[in-house]
């Protein structure tokens, strides 16, 4: 398994997700409940960024319709997504967050 840089651990916010992209992959990277996630940035239902969605109890929510994907499983538990979303390995380094696009789920 490959795991590249994502970003710092340092320029992350808790409960505020983090786009990056990685080999053209849009993930979204959050830091919550003492754990860090990656989980695909486009929401299954509709073709926008999770990122930009709120963070809670290890859920993110899309802004637009309100569909919630676990962090840990990318699975949906609120309507109107009925698809998961990938998530993928993450190891701290240091500062860095590593991420691999070897999918979880």
């Amino acid at each position: 398994m490959t795991f590249v840089r994502a970003c710092g651990l340092s320029e992350l916010e808790e409960d505020t997700p983090k786009r990056v992209e990685l080999d053209g992959t849009p993930v979204s990277i959050v830091q919550t409940e003492g754990e860090v996630f990656a989980i695909h940035d486009i929401c299954s239902h509709a073709n926008v960024s999770l990122s930009e969605g709120e963070v809670d109890d290890c859920h993110i929510e899309c802004w637009l319709h309100g569909s919630r994907f676990d962090l840990r499983s990318g699975k949906p538990d609120a309507l109107p997504a009925t698809r998961p979303v990938p998530v993928y390995p993450v190891k701290i380094e240091g500062d860095d967050v590593l991420v691999s696009l070897t999918q979880e789920s």
